[in-house]
């Protein structure tokens, strides 16, 4: 029993204490499989082995990487399914009918997740005041979850603001500082 307890206990403590690896900007361009800009359509929870999974349709408005879609099924762990809930640290949670930029990665099994968890999502807002009025904002929140760059320091991913049209170009000048024929 103290066994079974222990292993519970340590399922807990990975499920809600997380070291994420801290990735920049350019890190997340150049190693994201495809970056969409996109509206949730609809999201489901469903289990994968012991793991659930909500998997959220986005409806893709712009293409900035990978092969052109119309409809991207993104998968985040955590959520809820037949009855039973999971949550995961550091991530993300899409609302229906909100709008994203979202930095994807797609593994060996087919399973499209974001980059970098809530690092890779970008919420879009209109700005109402000031010079940007009325132009879509692309914001992400400051991550809590503990994270290390590839040196192994502690890093924090502060709050990140900029117009839509300021991130994408960004995203492209990562990508076109890639050498060829490593883009993902």
């Amino acid at each position: 029993m103290r066994g079974f307890l222990t292993i519970i206990g340590l399922t807990f403590v990975s499920l809600h204490g997380a070291t994420l690896e801290y990735l920049s900007l350019d890190d997340m361009a150049k190693k994201s499989t495809a970056i969409v800009r996109g509206r949730v359509q609809s999201c489901v929870g469903e289990f994968r082995g012991s793991v659930i999974y909500t998997h959220c349709k986005v409806a893709v408005t712009e293409q900035w990487k990978g092969a052109s879609q119309s409809l991207v099924d993104v998968a985040t762990p955590g959520g809820t399914a037949k009855g039973m809930a999971q949550n995961f640290s550091g991530s993300p949670k899409l609302l229906q009918g909100s709008e994203y930029v979202l930095f994807l990665w797609t593994g060996k099994s087919g399973m499209t997740q974001v980059i970098g968890l809530s690092q890779g999502v970008f919420d879009l807002k209109a700005d109402v005041t000031g010079a940007a009025k009325g132009q879509a904002m692309a914001q992400r929140a400051a991550t809590q979850e503990r994270m290390l760059n590839a040196a192994g320091e502690v890093m924090s991913a502060s709050p990140l603001e900029m117009r839509v049209r300021d991130l994408k170009a960004r995203v492209g000048k990562a990508l076109a500082s890639e050498p060829a024929g490593e883009s993902q």
